[in-house]
């Protein structure tokens, strides 16, 4: 069965009030640096939301090291209880759901990819630039 729309509706809802409280509200030092919240899963029964944190390092095309990230989770987890009461102030729901918090490693990913890709010269042609033939 496919994600419904509500709870991707509800899942966009949610990083927007978290991502306003991490600017806004929470003054905790471990989120000094760039933490973002890049998407929110919810389950079908709304039970249970999974928030994916984006951290970065000193420049935005430098990863974060682990420890790092361990501080920024449990900043987070630390957090919890004033994120799931703002949610339920802010949004009409019958029960909060449960959060969990988990680090975003997509841009880590996708920077490794582009690593192997220059390694192996295939990166992309310009328009105008004939083919190479072999």
């Amino acid at each position: 069965m496919s994600k419904g729309y509500r709870t991707g509706r509800l899942g966009e809802e949610i990083r927007k009030l978290v991502s306003d409280l991490i600017l806004r509200e929470l003054k905790d030092p471990r989120l000094s640096g760039i933490v973002s919240i890049t998407a929110v899963d919810v389950t079908a029964d709304y039970s249970h939301a999974t928030l994916y944190i984006s951290v970065l390092g000193d420049t935005s095309k430098q990863s974060a090291d682990q420890e790092t990230k361990q501080e920024v989770l449990n900043a987070f987890q630390s957090a919890k209880g004033l994120i799931r009461k703002e949610i339920g102030k802010n949004i009409k729901l019958r029960h909060v759901p449960e959060l969990h918090f988990q680090i975003d490693t997509s841009q880590e990913y996708g920077r490794q990819i582009e690593t192997i890709i220059a390694e192996l010269g295939l990166g992309h042609k310009k328009e105008g630039e004939p083919d190479e033939e072999l």
